[in-house]
């Protein structure tokens, strides 16, 4: 069995653990899986909603079918990068709560990215994973 990903927060460094993740992972090495930026695109086409924290909410649902497809759970990913649409503090805030339900209180390292643009227009907000599949 893998052993389990080392989350730490040394007190050299502002603790992440008090916003819900890490500033270092530490994973063995094995298996990984890379999964592309999902985004709040849905299978069965509906329209992505306008709403910043309703698509964090559906992007954390793509993230979450992503994780069950390769029998991974959030507790797995070793970094997360989230790439937001004019990044204030204030549209972080409106994402952070469906953001940090995704990873169920595991604490992966996170890297937050303003950008100008996503794939789409109406999108504003995207994330990656990097995951150590279990044995």
């Amino acid at each position: 069995m893998a052993q389990p990903i080392v989350r730490m927060n040394p007190p050299s460094l502002p603790d992440g653990g008090e916003l819900g993740y890490s500033q270092i992972s530490i994973a063995e090495p094995g298996r990984m899986a890379f999964v592309s930026g999902q985004v709040a695109w849905q299978p069965n086409g509906s329209p992505v909603p306008d709403d910043l924290a309703e698509q964090m909410e559906i992007v954390s649902i793509n993230a979450k079918a992503a994780l069950d497809a390769i029998g991974a759970t959030p507790h797995d990913v070793v970094v997360a990068r989230i790439y937001v649409v004019d990044l204030t503090p204030e549209r972080l805030e409106a994402l952070m709560p469906a953001f940090l339900a995704t990873f169920e209180g595991a604490q992966p390292s996170v890297t937050g990215i303003g950008v100008a643009a996503l794939a789409a227009l109406e999108l504003q907000v995207e994330m990656e994973l990097v995951i150590r599949l279990p044995d």
